[in-house]
């Protein structure tokens, strides 16, 4: 790109045994010039772009990148959730009640709290995932509450939730749902899945002003951890208003697409309805763009199907059957699982949302529903003609052997959750009990899939858990779970699943150029070079110095979008 002006912003490293730039290129450089939101100049040239008015950021210590991008997140939802009850990493059940203790007596009148909502605490801190009712009445027993898990399959209620919702014994499960019950059938206080739609209609609306306060606290945690661009994979369309009023007030500071939820009892309607959302949001986009508003984009071009559910909760979809988890009962612990859709109508939706120009997001966990996935995206492709059209499986976390190849094949994006892929407590003790030692071995083949030229992405899925792609980027190079010494994984291993582990690089690429790939923006983004999107973050430490299992450690000093600052301050 030619001589053109001044620099608005100079990245230059002025100390290469403590600073670096990574590109994500074969061109290294120690200098980045940025002008009217691009990338202008590298190297010496860029050093001649400054001029009297240029932000010069010197990196002493630490390393410039381009910009993180999620994959999957949540972040309206994840920061509204903020906004009740934080049940997140509580270590144990005491630690639960006395969370939730407090939010009562800090939340004291029903008539403006009339149900107690929490949201993030680790199934795993009950026994077989399952949470009892009498435990929640000893701190809330006058008014109905309801807890969600972090992974947001399972739902912990009181007996008062149980009581407003008219959950009995004589209450039939719904189709792609468990009421989890004892031994007489009675429910004990745990709602799997689509069990959960009992409490809907019982609970009051969170509001377009709640909607908004969440979508700040969601856009402050990212671009707080470097992240310049979020697929937020479950929306439904009035969540929309939420956004159009930050992005009206020059609040996005980040870009975000929006993914609307589709139903598999009410697909049919929905495809002209998020042709209504995403013309809406363009439209939306294209305004502010003329008007000069500032911040990030707001679309709304992916739908995301919910295939199945989750290994931890005994609901995502298996081939074979799930083992027993030692006495503890948990919904379909003992067969495979739940598939939220029949082969044929997904194929059907698939084809209806594709035919629609929709990019199809499908969250799959269990080897069954990553099959069934797999399948549905060849039939589209087959039923609707060629086109460059992205499909995403969200999480892939239980992949059969011959399903590998696939992914290439058909130029499927296997999006990540990396922080997952370790040998913590929810892998030991809900994980791989359910699974057994040959099927463990299947999880998160990041390293096989990246090996066999597959398109790879990361996400964290927060708020499921940590937004920080450093976090995740730490266990994807090791799998191992942070800040504990190396033991015996899953498998018998020193790490668990070694073989799955990647290189740095790689790692880095998943949350930078593999989800501009996912989004189709990888021809203005991903990288640092000539003609980019100038979305760039840099860490207090050097990534490419720190050892991998302290990458969790590194902090974000600065987060650009478009060459704007939207976090920390000039030094």
């Amino acid at each position: 790109m030619g001589r053109a002006g001044t620099a608005e912003v100079l990245f230059v490293v002025e100390d290469p045994r403590r600073a670096s730039i990574w590109t994500g290129t074969d061109a290294p450089t120690d200098a980045v010039a940025v002008a009217e939101g691009r990338i202008v100049a590298l190297g010496p040239d860029a050093r001649s772009w400054r001029g009297p008015g240029t932000e010069v950021v010197a990196l002493r210590e630490g390393s410039l990148l381009p910009g993180f991008r999620d994959g999957h997140l949540h972040p309206l939802n994840g920061g509204a959730e903020t906004l009740d009850c934080d049940l997140v990493d509580s270590v144990d059940v005491d630690e639960v009640l006395a969370r939730l203790r407090t939010f009562v007596a800090d939340h004291p009148d029903p008539a403006d709290t009339p149900w107690i909502l929490g949201w993030g605490y680790p199934p795993e801190i009950l026994p077989g995932g399952v949470g009892r009712a009498e435990l929640l009445d000893r701190v809330v027993a006058e008014r109905p509450a309801a807890l969600w898990s972090s992974d947001h399959h399972m739902v912990w209620v009181n007996t008062r939730a149980l009581e407003v919702a008219g959950i009995t014994a004589a209450t039939a499960d719904p189709p792609r749902g468990t009421i989890v019950r004892d031994a007489d059938g009675h429910p004990v206080g745990t709602l799997l899945e689509d069990a959960e739609h009992l409490l809907e209609a019982h609970i009051p609306p969170r509001g377009v002003e709640k909607e908004a306060r969440g979508l700040e606290v969601g856009l402050q945690r990212m671009v707080s951890a470097g992240l310049v661009f979020g697929q937020d994979a479950w929306c439904v369309p009035a969540m929309l208003d939420a956004y159009r009023r930050i992005a009206e007030a020059g609040g996005m500071r980040a870009d975000l697409d929006l993914a609307c939820k589709v139903e598999p009892d009410g697909w049919v309607d929905q495809v002209a309805a998020f042709e209504a959302v995403r013309a809406r949001a363009a439209a939306d986009e294209a305004a502010r763009r003329r008007d000069g508003v500032p911040g990030g984009r707001v679309t709304a071009t992916t739908v995301k199907f919910f295939v199945d559910g989750v290994i931890e909760g005994g609901t995502a979809a298996l081939l074979e059957p799930y083992l027993p988890l030692d006495g503890h009962g948990c919904g379909d612990a003992h067969d495979h699982g739940i598939s939220n859709w029949t082969a044929d109508e997904l194929t059907q939706a698939a084809a209806a949302m594709d035919a629609a120009g929709f990019q199809l997001h499908l969250h799959a966990i269990g080897d069954a529903g990553i099959r069934m996935a797999l399948d549905a995206i060849d039939a589209v492709a087959r039923r609707n003609g060629p086109r460059d059209r992205r499909p995403v499986i969200a999480h892939t976390h239980l992949v059969h052997p011959d399903d590998l190849p696939r992914f290439r094949r058909l130029g499927v994006v296997a999006n990540f959750e990396p922080l997952w892929a370790q040998d913590n407590e929810i892998m030991r003790d809900l994980t791989v009990p359910r699974l057994g030692p040959e099927r463990a071995r299947w999880q998160y083949p990041i390293g096989s899939l990246v090996r066999d030229g597959a398109h790879v992405s990361f996400g964290s899925d927060w708020p499921v858990s940590s937004h920080e792609p450093l976090d995740g980027i730490a266990v994807a190079v090791t799998r191992q779970v942070p800040g504990e010494a190396p033991g015996a994984g899953a498998a018998g291993d020193e790490v668990f699943l070694p073989d799955e582990r990647i290189g740095l690089d790689a790692a880095l690429r998943a949350y930078t150029a593999g989800t501009a790939h996912q989004a189709g923006d990888e021809a203005e983004a991903g990288t640092i070079a000539l003609g980019q999107r100038a979305d760039l973050v840099v860490t207090a430490q050097d990534v490419l110095r720190v050892p991998p299992r302290e990458l969790g450690d590194v902090e974000v000093a600065g987060t650009w979008l478009r060459g704007r600052r939207v976090h920390g301050e000039p030094a």
